[in-house]
């Protein structure tokens, strides 16, 4: 039996509209056999665009993956990594670091880095909904930007210009990876466990295609190339990405225009003992030195990497931030 979603609607002629346009079955994946053609053959004829998810163990570098989500048109894929194994992972991979297959996802790095470290994937061509294109559409509509100004998944869904859906079930799903951080490595997988899995990839596609709509030429490639940096930011390996796709580069009708707006990706890095002096007090440090610099500025926290930190922006903004990230641990620029 399928099982039923726990996000509820504010208006049911809205949830009528997102049912009509979102996948509905749910699928367990164990073999690569099980997954569509289309998607683990990419092709430049289809431009396939999939809502797109991990979960996991302390997702990241170290940690495990359990389960990627795939949304399509007509139907959601929970591809099993622990029961498939790193061959089905692998039988992704095509799809995963195709330019030909948009991934929408809400909040990349942490995927990206495992997928990157525990399987050698290079995630490639993400839509990322949280802080890339939300945030875009935001500053395109005269907001200011602020420092951490990151939407969760839980908000954007209630935002009722792209769904108006509560989802209250997550909250209950956060206490419950506290109490239990292994929860995703329950085998068989629940009634539960396939409803929230789902439900995190069920709307990807439908706020795509809203999101869409509001984004110009220029948006557009801002939008990529951030998706690019933010696939990079916790994968380095001694400041080299090695081996990564080539960065997006602009439209040829806007290229003139752009020379300023060229974002890039540094990784500063800091020696033992020193990244107290980052932080400061109660964050305070940092979060100076965000709201002095119009640049995403991210640290590994508990899992890692403990000695860098990452700053992604325009390269005024980035070579500022670099400046004042080294003036708080003494160290000059060469």
């Amino acid at each position: 039996m399928e099982p039923e979603s726990c996000l509820n609607p504010n208006q049911n002629d809205l949830l009528t509209e997102i049912d009509h346009q979102a996948p509905a079955l749910i699928h367990v994946v164990t073999k690569a056999s099980q997954l569509p053609p289309f998607f683990l053959e990419p092709s430049c004829e289809q431009n396939l665009v999939v809502g797109f998810d991990c979960e996991g163990v302390a997702l990241a570098r170290h940690g495990q993956l359990c389960i990627m989500q795939l949304a399509f048109n007509d139907g959601i894929y929970l591809v099993d990594a622990l029961e498939g194994g790193g061959d089905l992972i692998q039988a992704c991979r095509p799809a995963l670091e195709s330019a030909y297959v948009t991934k929408v996802i809400h909040d990349c790095k942490r995927d990206s880095e495992a997928l990157f470290y525990q399987y050698g994937i290079r995630l490639n061509n993400v839509f990322d909904t949280q802080k890339i294109s939300y945030s875009l559409i935001e500053e395109q509509e005269g907001k200011t930007w602020k420092p951490d100004d990151h939407i969760s998944f839980v908000d954007l869904l209630a935002d009722e210009r792209y769904c108006g859906i509560s989802y209250n079930e997550k909250e209950e799903v956060r206490g419950l990876l506290k109490k239990n951080p292994e929860f995703w490595k329950q085998r068989p997988l629940t009634e539960r466990m396939k409803r929230v899995a789902a439900d995190d990839v069920k709307f990807l596609l439908h706020i795509h295609q809203k999101m869409v709509r509001k984004l110009g030429p220029l948006s557009r490639w801002q939008l990529k190339l951030r998706g690019s940096l933010y696939c990079r930011c916790f994968c380095v390996d001694a400041g080299v990405y090695q081996d990564w796709p080539d960065l997006p580069g602009p439209p040829d009708e806007i290229e003139a225009e752009l020379s300023e707006l060229q974002e890039i990706l540094s990784a500063v890095d800091v020696p033992p003992g020193k990244m107290g002096y980052i932080i400061g007090k109660k964050g305070a440090s940092i979060l100076r030195i965000k709201e002095s610099c119009k640049a995403d500025i991210f640290t590994g926290g508990a899992k890692g990497p403990p000695d860098k930190v990452f700053v992604i922006g325009i390269m005024k903004e980035v070579r500022k931030a670099e400046a004042m990230l080294r003036g708080r641990i003494g160290v000059r620029s060469m």
